[in-house]
């Protein structure tokens, strides 16, 4: 029964071995843009909600407009980086 177990489970691993290396790299930037505009519209709703409370939210939403610039960049980054990569 324990060989038969380990021939099943060395099996496997052969065979997920086996299909990472025949597999084709997946080179579809549609999720990164789709992230990369969602960021953007967080960007312009954080506007928005920093101006409805005249821009006095302790700190807090210059901050979170810091980390979305950021987060932005580093999309934009990678977009660009994967589309080299092609």
């Amino acid at each position: 029964m324990t060989k038969a177990i380990a021939v099943t489970v060395l099996s496997v691993c052969l065979s997920f071995v086996a299909g990472l290396a025949v597999a084709e790299k997946v080179r579809d930037l549609h999720d990164l843009e789709a992230a990369h505009h969602h960021i953007e519209e967080a960007m312009k709703e954080m506007d928005h909600a920093r101006a409805a409370n005249h821009y006095d939210m302790a700190g807090h939403g210059a901050k979170a407009e810091e980390h979305l610039r950021a987060a932005e960049r580093e999309l934009h980054e990678a977009i660009e980086a994967a589309r080299a990569a092609r």
